[in-house]
């Protein structure tokens, strides 16, 4: 198994296959940004392939498809099938904004994907239309309910919570949720470049007492999806309530992911710079063997903390640099 320096151990990658993105959501990517990677220095299939299969190799139990929005990526459900097909991969997600995935879901559920995390900030259409950009919601709900019929369990809905944009709409997601067997993941805004800084950071731990006490929900421990998310569940498991914190009460500690950009940087922290570039060995014919001792090196670059509450204007890249 891959461990850090802290005694972590890795066995958690998001893959971002795009930086590129449908919509321009307010605490992500600026209207107007043009600064995408070239597709060019892209990774191809298969060269992500041979990553993945090297971390797979070193312990890597679970990759997560991210981007941008990892759905505008050209034929991803023959990537989807070629690492679920990997061995010693046990748990293949992704996370999808679902504007195009009423045409993808049963697709990718044939490829293998197991579980879905989709970004929802709202029920309201003008408020999804001031967060992303654009009218997205009804292409949202599209994807969303093609996501259900194609039997993908657990859905999750990511909720970036923001006070005086859309924290008055927690509880109609609640009720939502109870109503479709969703999960609901409330998500702290994290100050990465310009949109996050700028994004009406709420403190969550100032709404989960009324939430919990409305619903009765109680803390859960059963493990699901092996995030950073804290969760509670009503009595009777009927709704579950899953919490980011990245903020208020980071979960460094437990850190076990890195992120491998769509260029191949490997970064092993969104809060801070440390990387790792994979593509300049891959285009140079480096062996399996030499993948692996590279990702192991890059792995004892991971810092033990993020700091964005120290110095919250230290990251100057969004987020869809990263990958979610």
């Amino acid at each position: 198994m891959l461990a850090d320096r802290f005694g972590r151990t890795i066995e958690y990658v998001r893959l971002s296959v795009t930086d590129r993105c449908d919509l321009r959501c307010s605490y992500c990517i600026p209207k107007g940004f043009k600064g995408f990677e070239e597709p060019e220095n892209w990774l191809t299939f298969d060269e992500i392939e041979r990553v993945i299969g090297a971390f797979a190799r070193l312990g890597t139990r679970r990759v997560r498809l991210t981007g941008g929005e990892p759905l505008l990526r050209r034929n991803l459900p023959e990537l989807a099938g070629r690492l679920s097909a990997l061995p010693g991969l046990t748990d293949l997600s992704l996370t999808t904004n679902a504007t195009q995935l009423a045409r993808h879901a049963q697709a990718l559920k044939d490829a293998g994907v197991s579980r879905l995390n989709i970004s929802l900030d709202s029920l309201r259409r003008d408020c999804m239309a001031d967060i992303t950009g654009r009218d997205s919601l009804p292409a949202i709900m599209d994807g969303l309910m093609a996501a259900k019929d194609a039997g993908f369990a657990p859905i999750k809905l990511n909720m970036v919570a923001m006070r005086g944009v859309n924290d008055g709409d927690i509880e109609a997601m609640v009720g939502f949720c109870i109503e479709h067997g969703f999960v609901l993941r409330l998500i702290e805004a994290m100050p990465m470049g310009d949109t996050g800084r700028n994004a009406h950071y709420l403190d969550l731990q100032t709404v989960l007492p009324a939430l919990r006490e409305r619903f009765g929900l109680v803390p859960q421990s059963a493990e699901l999806g092996g995030g950073p998310a804290r969760y509670w569940s009503t009595p009777d498991g009927g709704f579950t309530l899953g919490v980011i914190t990245p903020i208020s009460q980071h979960f460094c500690a437990t850190c076990n992911r890195v992120r491998l950009s769509v260029d191949g940087t490997l970064y092993m922290c969104l809060g801070q710079e440390e990387r790792y570039e994979l593509r300049p060995l891959l285009r140079a014919g480096c062996s399996d063997a030499e993948l692996e001792a590279a990702i192991r090196a890059a792995i004892e670059l991971k810092p033990e903390k993020h700091e964005f509450r120290e110095k919250p204007d230290k990251i100057v890249r969004f987020m869809s640099m990263t990958g979610g």
